[in-house]
C-alpha cells in the first residue's frame, strides 16, 4: 500500500526537522522536509504540489487561495501552533480541505513568556541593560505589580493561564472576552467587564485572543487612549490586533509606560520598523512557544492530528 505523502514546506527557522515525532510519522506516511524557506512563490508551489498532507510548522508562510488552488492533491494542513491565520480557511474548506491546529497544549508555556514580558517591562529591564551598556549607571523609575489591576483580553487557555499567573503574584484580574458568560467567569475565579472598562481601569493589559475578522486591529489610536496614562501593553497572541503605527504614537507621546511584545504585523521585523525606535519596549522574536519543551508539545500535536486525520477520526479542525 502507497504511503500518503506529507511535506513540510518550509521549516525556517528550524520547528520539527529533526523531532522524534518525525518518526512516529514516517512509519504510516512518506515524509519530506524542506529546511530553508522558498526564495518564490513558484518554488513553494513546487514542495507542495504532491503532498497530500501538510505540516505548516511556520506561519510566516502563506497559503492564500490562489496558492491552494494550485494543489488538487492536498487533504489536509495542519499547523504546529495554535495560530492559523497563514492559511485561508474559507478556501480550504471549499477545497476539501481539513486544517487542524495544536490548542492549549503550550498554555502555559506561552503564558510564562507573557509574564515574563510583563515584569521586564514593568522594571524596565530592557531600559536598564542598555543605559548600563552605555556607560550610564542610573536607575530607572520602576513599576511592582502586586496589587495593580491586570486586564487579560481573551479567555482562551492561554489567557486563563494567564490569568493565573497575575492572580498568584498578587494582581487583581479582570477580562474581557468575545462571549462571556457567567459560568466562565467563575470557573476562571475573575470578572468580565466591556472592553472600554477594562482598558481604562486597568494597569496593565495583556492580548491572548487568536487573529480573526472581529479581533484585527481591535486596539486602535481609540482604544489606546482609553488606557490609563503610564500603563503597559503586553501582546503575546498576533501582531495585527494592535495598530501598530498607533502604539508607537501612544509610547513616543508617553501616554503608555511601555509596551512588550512577541507579534509583529510582518514577520520577521524589518529593521526599519518604527517600533524599534521606541524607548521604552521590550521585543522577542515570537518566541514565547519556542523552546524545547514548546516545540515538542507542538510537533507532537501536529503528528496527532494527522495520525488522526488518516484514521479518518479529524481533530483540532479548525475550518468548515
Amino acid at each position: 500500500m502507497t504511503k500518503p505523502i506529507c511535506v513540510v514546506p518550509a521549516d525556517d527557522p528550524v520547528m520539527i526537522a529533526g523531532s522524534p515525532h518525525l518518526g512516529r510519522l514516517a512509519e504510516i506516511a512518506e515524509v519530506c522536509v524542506f529546511r530553508n524557506f522558498p526564495d518564490s512563490v513558484d518554488e513553494q508551489l513546487r514542495r507542495a504540489a504532491d503532498a497530500e498532507i501538510m505540516i505548516s510548522s511556520r506561519s510566516h508562510l502563506n497559503w492564500p487561495e490562489d496558492i491552494l488552488r494550485e494543489l488538487p492533491r492536498l487533504k489536509m494542513i495542519t499547523t504546529c501552533s495554535i495560530g492559523v491565520d497563514s492559511i485561508d480557511l474559507d478556501a480550504a474548506s471549499r477545497q476539501g480541505i481539513v486544517v487542524s491546529n495544536v490548542p492549549g497544549r503550550t498554555a502555559q508555556v506561552v503564558a510564562e513568556h507573557a509574564l515574563a514580558l510583563m515584569l521586564g517591562i514593568a522594571r524596565r529591564l530592557a531600559f536598564s541593560t542598555s543605559e548600563m551598556k552605555a556607560g550610564r549607571f542610573r536607575a530607572p523609575d520602576n513599576t511592582v505589580m502586586r496589587g495593580k489591576t491586570l486586564g487579560v483580553i481573551g479567555t482562551g487557555s492561554i489567557g486563563y493561564e494567564m490569568i493565573r499567573l497575575g492572580q498568584a503574584i498578587g494582581m487583581k484580574v479582570q477580562a474581557w472576552t468575545f462571549n462571556p458568560t457567567e459560568d466562565r467567569a467563575r470557573e476562571l475565579l475573575v470578572s468580565f467587564v466591556k472592553l472600554d472598562e477594562l482598558l481604562s481601569t486597568s494597569d496593565v493589559i495583556s492580548i491572548h485572543v487568536k487573529l480573526t475578522d472581529e479581533s484585527r486591529g481591535m486596539i486602535s489610536a481609540r482604544e489606546l487612549g482609553l488606557m490609563r496614562p503610564g500603563s503597559l501593553l503586553v501582546n503575546a497572541a498576533r501582531g495585527p490586533v494592535v495598530d501598530s503605527k498607533a502604539l508607537v504614537a501612544a509610547l513616543d507621546r508617553g501616554h503608555l509606560g511601555g509596551a512588550a511584545l512577541d507579534v509583529y504585523d510582518t514577520e520577521p521585523l524589518p529593521a526599519n520598523d518604527p517600533i524599534l525606535s521606541c524607548q521604552h519596549i521590550i521585543l522577542t522574536p515570537h518566541t514565547a512557544d519556542q523552546n524545547d519543551e514548546g516545540r515538542d508539545m507542538l510537533n507532537g500535536g501536529a503528528v496527532d492530528n494527522i495520525i488522526a486525520f488518516l484514521e479518518g477520526k479529524p481533530q483540532n479542525v479548525v475550518n468548515s
